[in-house]
């Protein structure tokens, strides 16, 4: 898969999807939400991996507030004993979304109160990390693709099919990588 566009100089507020060929269990059919990247490293969250429990589950200092049930995710291997508060938010054309990353507590019972169905607020365990010029190398061998965030992206399963239906539209040739079965042999 050769990207025929120039390379910009972040991907930050990107989605990067992992190649259905990476074994990675951290990264396997991963959408990883980019929220930095310059020279000196990348940051991002990985969306699509739910744990099933709410953040007065993993923390109860939330039991009686507005956060209690937010959902929290495996946002990825680096600091997995640090809770990431982000918000994404649909835009009020409908044309696109914001992110809000690395909330305070308070700033994310705000951003709900003001926003409420137009925003959608996770806890992230975790984040994904890259060191200067590490997520260019994968980059070059190809074991990502990059997609600008689409405007449905809150309404994918993060369970089951968010991967899939992100990476088939980044093109035909991702398509049809996509749809092969995990195991080749069932083919």
């Amino acid at each position: 898969m050769r990207n025929q566009e120039p390379t910009p100089d972040s991907f930050a507020g990107s989605l990067l999807l992992a190649h259905p060929a990476m074994k990675d269990p951290n990264f396997a059919r991963a959408v990883v939400l980019l929220s930095a990247h310059d020279a000196e490293g990348a940051l991002g969250v990985v969306l699509n991996r739910p744990s099933g429990q709410r953040l007065h589950e993993l923390d109860e200092s939330f039991d009686q507030g507005d956060l209690a049930d937010v959902p929290v995710f495996a946002g990825g291997p680096v600091q997995p004993d640090r809770v990431i508060l982000c918000a994404i938010g649909i835009l009020p054309d409908g044309e696109g979304l914001r992110l809000h990353f690395g909330l305070e507590p308070a700033k994310a019972e705000a951003l709900m109160q003001a926003q409420g169905d137009h925003l959608d607020l996770r806890a992230f365990v975790g984040h994904a990390g890259w060191g200067a010029g590490q997520l260019e190398n994968e980059l070059k061998q190809h074991t990502w693709a990059v997609s600008p965030i689409p405007a449905d992206l809150l309404e994918c399963d993060p369970d089951g099919g968010m991967w899939r239906e992100v990476i088939s539209a980044v093109g035909p040739e991702w398509r049809l990588l996509a749809n092969e079965p995990d195991d080749l042999e069932r083919n």
